[in-house]
Parts: structure tokens; C-alpha cells; sequence
């Protein structure tokens, strides 16, 4: 039997790659110590996707392990070895806001965590797939300073652009301002190229844009879509910050996300890298967020707006997967930005 060993298995992608790969076969080895209760409060609290987890998967074996806790973690490693097949690295601190007032602990999580995982697949299953969850941060707001022009619901790039079609692998992650969380990630990110192309293991980085779907707990300062529509709902408000609201994200759900994690797993590679996000067939601004919002869910929404932006946030971001799709055909996306919201509001409701 083989193992799959996913980190954040109780968070948005971990739970849907822990679905996926049971159904694929796999036992699932799910860590998570439910660490976003404690960045985020009782909104980001996951132990209900836990329960789900148990009930939806015979094979579900969870540890309630910290992976800044290299010994912790070395006894889940030590006990499977080679039974595990595959390593999906999900846990993160994911918020901007609080790493920037937590920065060792965000570094420790981001960084330390990730780099126990692959020396502890180096020693243990170095034959295995590790698949880690980047995020497109790394870029820090470096994509702020490409050519847009602001229209009446959100800002675009100029046609005549190279990145017209989204921003590609070839953007540079040098001399800009990142966030703390960008730093953390950047550290992770690079570590995962560098046990690939260094010492031969089978990474890869997936560098997101913004993720989404219905295990996702979103809470004021992480899970943008997620949040807005279950405040929108419950308060029939929404406070922009910084932009106007104009600033575009694109969307991609993580059922999506983790048929990307299988295409990689049956084909993998050594220290590669993917932008993956929603590009030009899912993505909006705010504005237009919750005009969609509005439409599927017949409510009016109070809008506050707030001038000052956070650091480092993107004014415009839209992903280019065409590396992605020219390595991995087999791979189609699904899920639409209206789909998403439309999905989030019958779970809300429900």
C-alpha cells in the first residue's frame, strides 16, 4: 500500500489533494497541528475539515504534528520510509499581515518547516515526489510596476505587453518589496529547486495565485474569495482595501490545483517550477467579485474603501500557465470565477 504524505491536510489544498489521492488509491498521512485557529482565531479554525476527513476517508491517518518539530516529524518518516509514494507540502503561514508581526515564527513555519521535510525525504523516500505549495508572493510587488491602465471596475495591462496573457516563470523575484510572508516562501521556494537540482530529489514548486473552494476557512486576513463571500452574506458589507478595489487576482479552485499535483506525480521532474492560477479564464477584481456576488446571491453590499494598500499586495496579477500546459497536456481547468463564487454561496448557505 502506498502512503501519500500531506502537510496542511486539514486546510483548503491539503484536504482536497488528502480526497483526491485516497480516491486515488493512496493512504493518506495527514499532518496538521489546526495552526490556522491560531493565526486567524476561531475563523480560521479547521478542525471540522478534520472530522470530514475521518468520515470521508477509511484510510486517513492524522498527526497532530508541528512541522517546525524536525523530531516530531522524523517519526512519522522513520516508521513509513518508503511507503510514502509521494510528499504534497501544503502547511504554511499564509498571512502578510501577521508575519509581519511574527516574523521569526512565520520564518520558522515557512522556511524551517519546508526544510525538514526535504531533508527528511532525502534520508527516507528520496525517490518520491515532493510537491510543494508556493504562492506567487515570491514575486513581491515586482508586477506592480508593469504597465496598467486603471478602467471603471478594475485595472488591466496594456494589449501591447509580453504579459498580456498573464505573468509567466520568467517575471524576476529580485528588488522589490515583498512581505515577510514573501521572504518565508521565497526561502522555502528556492530550497525545493535546490534539493531538486542539487541533490536530485523530485520537486517541484507550484507558484499560486489566489486559491479557493469550500473547505476553505477564510478569515479576514487570508482567503480573499472565501471571506468576501461569507461576510458579504452574514453582513451584507465589505471593507476594500487600498485600490479602490480595482486590483485584479486571479481564481483557481484547488480541485484544479491538485490535478496538477497528480499530472506532476505520474511525471515528475527534478527542482522545477509552475506558475499555476486561474489566468485569463478565471479572475476579477473585487469590484467585479462582488458584483458576481450580488447577482448569484440577490443581495446589495456596502462597500467601505480604505486608501492606504497593504505591502507588497498586487495591483494586477493574472497567471500564464502555458509551461504548465505545454509539459502536462492531459491537465484542463474547470472551474470559472463564477462557478467558484457561485459554489462558495450554496455552500455558505447550506
Amino acid at each position: 500500500m502506498s502512503y501519500a504524505l500531506i502537510t496542511g491536510s486539514c486546510g483548503l489544498v491539503g484536504s482536497e489533494s488528502s480526497i483526491f489521492f485516497s480516491k486515488k488509491g493512496f493512504k493518506i498521512l495527514g499532518v496538521d497541528d489546526n495552526s490556522r485557529k491560531y493565526f486567524f482565531g476561531k475563523d480560521g479554525d479547521i478542525s471540522w475539515i478534520k472530522q470530514n476527513l475521518k468520515k470521508k476517508i477509511k484510510n486517513y491517518i492524522h498527526f497532530n504534528t508541528d512541522i517546525t518539530n524536525y523530531k516530531s516529524l522524523e517519526k512519522i518518516f522513520k516508521k513509513y520510509r518508503s511507503k510514502i509514494s509521494v510528499i504534497i507540502h501544503c502547511a504554511a503561514q499564509p498571512s502578510h499581515d501577521w508575519a509581519k508581526k511574527k516574523i521569526f515564527e512565520d520564518f520558522d513555519v515557512n522556511a524551517t518547516g519546508t526544510l525538514n521535510l526535504l531533508e527528511l525525504t532525502k534520508l527516507y523516500c528520496p525517490k518520491s515526489p515532493f510537491i510543494f505549495m508556493s504562492t506567487n508572493k515570491v514575486y513581491g510587488d515586482t508586477p506592480n510596476n508593469l504597465p496598467l491602465v486603471e478602467k471603471k471596475f478594475r485595472w488591466e495591462i496594456r494589449k501591447s505587453h509580453k504579459f498580456k496573457t498573464g505573468i509567466d516563470e520568467t517575471m524576476t523575484i529580485d528588488n522589490s518589496v515583498h512581505s515577510f510572508f514573501g521572504v518565508s516562501k521565497i526561502y522555502a521556494d528556492l530550497a525545493v529547486q535546490e534539493y531538486g537540482k542539487n541533490i536530485g530529489l523530485k520537486t517541484v514548486c507550484f507558484r499560486a495565485g489566489c486559491i479557493t473552494g469550500p473547505n476553505h476557512s477564510g478569515a479576514k486576513l487570508h482567503g480573499f474569495l472565501s471571506y468576501l463571500v461569507k461576510t458579504c452574506i452574514k453582513h451584507k458589507n465589505y471593507t476594500l482595501i487600498g485600490y479602490k478595489g480595482k486590483q485584479v487576482r486571479d481564481n483557481i479552485h484547488s480541485a484544479d490545483l491538485v490535478r496538477c499535483f497528480w499530472e506532476f506525480y505520474k511525471k515528475p521532474k527534478k527542482g522545477e517550477l509552475y506558475n499555476v492560477g486561474g489566468g485569463r479564464f478565471s479572475n476579477c477584481s473585487i469590484l467585479e467579485a462582488i458584483k458576481i456576488l450580488e447577482n448569484i446571491a440577490n443581495i446589495k453590499i456596502n462597500k467601505k474603501n480604505l486608501k492606504k494598500n497593504r505591502v507588497g499586495d498586487h495591483i494586477w496579477y493574472v497567471t500564464n500557465m502555458k509551461k504548465f500546459k505545454k509539459d502536462y497536456p492531459n491537465w484542463k481547468q474547470k472551474y470559472s470565477t463564477k462557478s467558484i463564487i457561485k459554489e462558495l454561496v450554496e455552500e455558505f448557505q447550506f
